[in-house]
């Protein structure tokens, strides 16, 4: 139950920490709850620190339980293995480990410290921070591929604008919102002129709007062009900060984001209806792509499965 509070407090955090993890610390001493903190914003304590700050002495003792092992690097702020051990914790319980190839290994520390330790590895904990874990691990954004379809795989219909239903499209803008990038190609961007802005949600800031492709863009379109291989202009994107990509597209980019091994995450927006004729969401792939953690969940009249191809 700690590190699922632990997990709560993390998301406290969502709308400000960017671009460092949401984390969420819980201090445990005698059963009792002792101290709790998240991450709020860069440059700010980290949630270890906030948590031992609210327990002050009773955190000698204690059991640490926080959704990510705490960092041994100095970066804004100092370490919080040094925090951990300067307030005499007895054992840190961790929900995943620090990808981050400079930044990991506050475990190790704080074992070789005398602490005892726990890896509970939970794919909650990893996944409530898969575009940071993806963008420091692999130097790339964690990239969605988003799209409706009807039962028989089509993504258009003869007569309609729209496959999906209001709330579907609701939820795609609010994906939106919590995305740095959104791009499509350019067969989408000469048949339907996407603008790709989250809009009639809550969105603090809007995401960049790309379209990968080798023509040149119409000129009314507010889009940004990327024109290179696909493995070097995600590289460039995160180098720019980006750490997570909606992909948008239709069946030509999307088979070439997969053939590549560079699609994350599926959300497939199934609309109770069969088109019978039209373009399929997927061109044939080389081989079959296995697929993990396959979930659905009704939005609206509309069925929206959630699969990974790599978790996080």
């Amino acid at each position: 139950m700690s590190l699922q509070r632990a997990l709560e407090l993390a998301e406290r955090g969502r709308a400000t920490a960017h671009p460092n993890p949401v984390v969420g610390a819980v201090l445990v001493r005698e059963s009792e709850v002792v101290g709790e903190g998240w991450h709020e914003r860069p440059g700010s304590p980290h949630a270890e620190v906030n948590a031992i700050e609210a327990a002050g002495e009773r955190a000698r003792g204690a059991t640490l339980y926080v959704t990510q092992e705490p960092c041994s690097h100095h970066g804004r702020t100092p370490p919080c293995v040094d925090a951990v051990l300067a307030a005499g914790i007895a054992r840190v319980v961790t929900g995943s480990l620090d990808p981050h190839p400079d930044h990991g290994g506050g475990l190790e520390r704080l074992s070789a410290a005398g602490v005892e330790t726990e890896l509970v590895d939970s794919f909650e904990a990893r996944q409530q921070n898969e575009a940071w874990r993806t963008w420091v691990g692999q130097g790339r954004p964690f990239v969605t591929y988003k799209v409706a379809v009807t039962l028989d795989g089509r993504v258009t219909v003869p007569g309609s604008r729209w496959i999906s239903g209001e709330e579907s499209r609701r939820l795609v803008h609010e994906l939106r919102a919590a995305a740095d990038a959104v791009a499509v190609g350019m067969g989408t961007v000469r048949a339907d002129a996407p603008r790709l802005d989250a809009r009639d949600v809550d969105a603090p800031r809007q995401p960049r709007r790309l379209a990968f492709g080798r023509r040149p863009l119409p000129e009314d379109s507010d889009l940004e062009l990327l024109a290179g291989p696909l493995d070097r202009e995600l590289a460039r994107l995160a180098a720019e900060g980006v750490q997570s990509l909606l992909l948008e597209g239709g069946p030509t980019l999307a088979t070439a984001f997969l053939e590549a091994g560079l699609v994350d995450k599926l959300l497939v927006f199934v609309a109770p209806l069969v088109g019978g004729d039209g373009p399929r969401f997927l061109a044939d792939l080389d081989a079959p792509i296995p697929l993990f953690r396959l979930n659905a969940r009704p939005v609206g009249e509309d069925i929206l499965l959630t699969a990974y191809i790599h978790e996080p």
